[in-house]
């Protein structure tokens, strides 16, 4: 039988949720094409605000990898948005030209920031707060410019002003209401949270309506009502989203404050559903993704052919942790003659819980500060228990307060996990059938934890209650990824020990659950593999991450960027010229100096690269690798009267010694000629600083988000003995480094003072060097060997479809 084309606009969290759920209960039923407008696979929303904040990076926030996509014969097409939907004849037609048919249909587009409509809202340093174009347009804006104003106190504008405050802004919140987020907290639990942010650094502006943005390209300040007026570089609007449905309105779909659905998801018209926060549901947008997954589960079902109850509203329950603070909050927040309210104010531990009753039924939930009894609540309010026989004590009393007891009454339908739907029954179920040992594993069977993540904790309590005395040794453990219960430690231990050579063996005899693995444990494997084998393993290519793998950067918007190699940040101008002629040949649409003192050329496409690498003639500068990228140098003695040392010559040695060395994450170096750090080397993964009579060396600095200072590692006499530390301290890092671990991170958890030790010993630098030299030399100019080979042009750099371009 012919699979019915299935087609999705939108490749957000709530319709890959949907196609999840297809493909789990009728994996051959349907031919799946996926349309995004955003140029990535599916990723964690929720989690922007980390990411703002610097507490993640983009890969951590991945739910699909495109590796998915591929697994699951889905059809992907990203950076390319829908623009009409023709209903008589089941197509759509994208901004590129393109036509797909199908017969049936999902529209998740999910929804825009509202941006309010006053003077001066079109300036450039205007943005919302709902994709990763906004964060990393906030990132750029934080490098130049130092006042922030965001507007709307509500929890998507207090994470976007604690994201700016860790980029070092000056952040002002600006907010039309008394309170900060009136819609969940009333005013005790309010005023907390404003005196526990103006200690972190917010200032507020309660009570303001902004009428006008001011500057004149660029931002330069608010005007509020009131005729006062407030500097701003950047103007963050974060006061509500807007369903994305102009599309299905000018389509002829019936839409209101969204695309109208029935109880089954279905539009007005036929063979066309609509999920998420796109859709109106009894004249209800949702925003929080708890409804959304509900939702996303009738219409598969529905579309599979599968029995389904109705999809017939959502209680929304509302964890949040808002700058370090924990909060919940669900239903009634306020008082009124017919309520009655159980209060818990203590000031002195922060914490602020408040029951609202209504007939005897809890009607409402405000938790600050401490919100482990939220589940128990919850479920009491959704299920309309009467509490007129409890006291206000067991009302509140936690399962947490009781330990292992209280999980075990735990009734089995309480929901752990809102923003997926998940209760302690199906954890369970899911621990004792598949096996599960670490919250990891259960998160990846159920979804539980998937989303926000704050479930975590009591997922743990609850695998710990199920195993019983299992639980503790598990519970040690952060496992490699979901497909292994093993560590990185205990892999590393398991290859040496068994003598394991390829992934493939890895996966087989250490018993993956993934036959194929996934894109968190194909690259470390590769990776440790190559450390392990150092002159023996092949590179599996294919299990690298995208950038590594294409030897190239992959830009937004599906180009590529091309750095030579520049050592020490030295040119000629024989090089500048070839660099110039391929620019003006290729018609490379941006030719810019970056930051490790380099040239790059950006916007380049695929089937260019080789072409390019071949004339420019010149070595790869792994902008995009997890290896050393660059050695950062000032002029140093050779023509600085300051410089007391010849930096460049040390950093050029360095960069040619140390280039193409796969590391666990990307290594940055940096050689200043003195102590005025013109290279910046106290930033640096590595930074060295000449002084009389020798060179100090730094270890362990970052000079992204994450600011850190370099340690003093050690201070030596001469070049050679900075190649033999930097080259035994590098090594060292390889060996016992987690992959994608930066230098920063891991200095941290083993200790300067270890390192130090370890590298004090002449033999012990002795030896790591001479594993390092021997790592060294099986590498090869990728770039040449990619223009002699006519294998690797095929595979990797000739496709010309944009979806087979995204799966490679």
């Amino acid at each position: 039988m012919d699979k019915k084309k299935l087609v999705m606009i939108g490749n957000g969290m709530a319709g890959v949720r949907t196609m999840e759920e297809i493909i789990k209960i009728a994996p051959d039923a349907f031919d799946i094409t996926i349309f995004g407008k955003e140029p990535h696979p599916n990723y964690n929303r929720i989690k922007l605000s980390t990411l703002l904040q610097g507490d993640t990076t983009f890969d951590d926030i991945i739910m699909n990898p495109l590796d998915w996509y591929e697994k699951n014969n889905i059809q992907l097409y990203i950076g390319e948005a829908v623009t009409k939907i023709d209903i008589a004849e089941k197509s759509i037609f994208t901004e590129k030209g393109r036509r797909v048919e199908f017969d049936e249909l999902i529209i998740a587009t999910g929804s825009d920031s509202f941006i309010l409509p006053i003077p001066g809202a079109d300036k450039e340093g205007v943005t919302g707060f709902r994709d990763i174009q906004d964060c990393e347009m906030m990132i750029k804006v934080a490098k130049k410019y130092k006042k922030a104003a965001v507007i709307g106190g509500g929890l998507l504008g207090l994470e976007a002003a604690r994201g700016l405050l860790n980029l070092g802004m000056d952040v002002d919140v600006i907010h039309l209401m008394p309170d900060l987020m009136e819609r969940q907290l009333d005013p005790i639990a309010a005023s907390m949270l404003k005196k526990e942010l103006e200690s972190q650094g917010m200032n507020f502006l309660m009570e303001k309506q902004t009428v006008e943005i001011l500057g004149d390209d660029h931002v330069m300040g608010l005007r509020f009502k009131d005729g006062s007026e407030i500097e701003a570089d950047l103007v963050v609007m974060a006061i509500g989203i807007s369903a994305n449905m102009a599309m299905a309105k000018t389509s002829g779909i019936y839409v209101n404050r969204g695309i109208v659905v029935n109880d089954f998801m279905e539009t007005s018209a036929a063979n066309v559903y609509a999920v998420g926060e796109c859709a109106e549901h009894r004249e209800i947008v949702y925003g929080l993704v708890a409804p959304l997954y509900e939702q996303g589960k009738v219409l598969a079902n529905r579309l599979c052919g599968k029995e389904t109850a109705p999809y017939e509203g959502s209680v929304t329950g509302t964890g949040l942790k808002v700058s370090g603070v924990d909060l919940f909050s669900a239903g009634e927040i306020l008082d009124d003659s017919a309520t009655k309210s159980i209060k818990v104010h203590n000031e002195f531990d922060g914490v602020y819980k408040k029951i609202v009753i209504r007939e005897n039924r809890i009607s409402g939930i405000v938790l600050y500060g401490d919100t482990k009894d939220s589940t128990k609540l919850f479920r009491m309010l959704t299920k309309r228990e009467d509490v007129s026989g409890m006291t206000s004590v067991s009302i509140l009393q936690s399962v947490d307060s009781g330990g292992e007891e209280n999980i075990a009454a735990m009734p089995d339908d309480e929901l752990v996990c809102g923003c997926n739907g998940v209760t302690k029954g199906s954890i369970v179920e899911a621990i004792r059938t598949q096996g599960l040992t670490s919250v990891d594993q259960v998160s990846s069977c159920t979804n539980a934890g998937r989303s926000c993540g704050r479930c975590k904790p009591m997922v743990g309590k609850i695998l710990a209650h199920t195993l019983g005395n299992s639980f503790n040794a598990a519970l040690q453990k952060t496992s490699l990824c979901g497909c292994t219960t093993l560590t990185r430690d205990e892999v590393v231990a398991e290859i040496k020990e068994k003598g394991l050579t390829s992934i493939k063996e890895i996966m087989n005899v250490l018993e993956w659950k993934n036959e194929e693995g996934c894109t968190k444990c194909r690259p470390a494997l590769n990776y440790y593999l190559g450390m392990i084998y150092m002159d023996e393993y092949k590179d599996d290519r294919d299990s690298r991450l995208v950038n590594e793998k294409m030897h190239a950067n992959i830009q937004k918007d599906g180009t590529y960027s091309v750095v030579p190699r520049m050592y020490g940040g030295v040119t000629t101008a024989e090089d500048l010229k070839k660099i110039a002629e391929v620019a003006e040949k290729y018609d490379v649409p941006l030719v810019k100096l970056t930051g490790g003192q380099r040239i790059g050329l950006f916007g380049v496409k695929k089937e260019d690269l080789p072409g390019i690498w071949d004339e420019l003639d010149m070595p790869s500068g792994y902008a995009y690798g997890k290896t050393l990228r660059t050695v950062k140098t000032c002029v140093g003695a050779q023509f600085c009267r300051y410089g007391t040392q010849d930096s460049m010559s040390l950093g050029i040695e360095l960069e040619k010694k140390f280039e193409r060395l796969d590391t666990p994450h990307k290594v940055k170096m940096g050689v200043s000629a003195c102590p005025r750090n013109c290279a910046e080397s106290g930033i640096k993964d590595i930074g060295v600083v000449g002084i009389d009579g020798g060179w100090e060396i730094y270890v362990a600095g970052n000079g992204g988000v994450d600011l850190r200072a370099g340690d003093l590692l050690c201070t030596v006499k001469t070049q050679d003995d900075v190649m033999e530390m930097a080259g035994a301290y590098l090594q060292y890092y390889r060996e016992t480094a987690s992959y994608l671990e930066r230098t920063s991170k891991w200095l941290d958890r083993v200790g300067l003072k270890h390192v130090q030790e370890i590298l004090a010993d002449k033999q012990t630098r002795k030896a790591l060097n001479v594993r390092l030299d021997k790592t060294l030399e099986k590498y090869i100019e990728p770039w040449n060997e990619a223009i002699q080979n006519e294998q690797i042009q095929d595979k990797y750099y000739k496709t010309l479809k944009l979806v087979d371009m995204l799966k490679n």
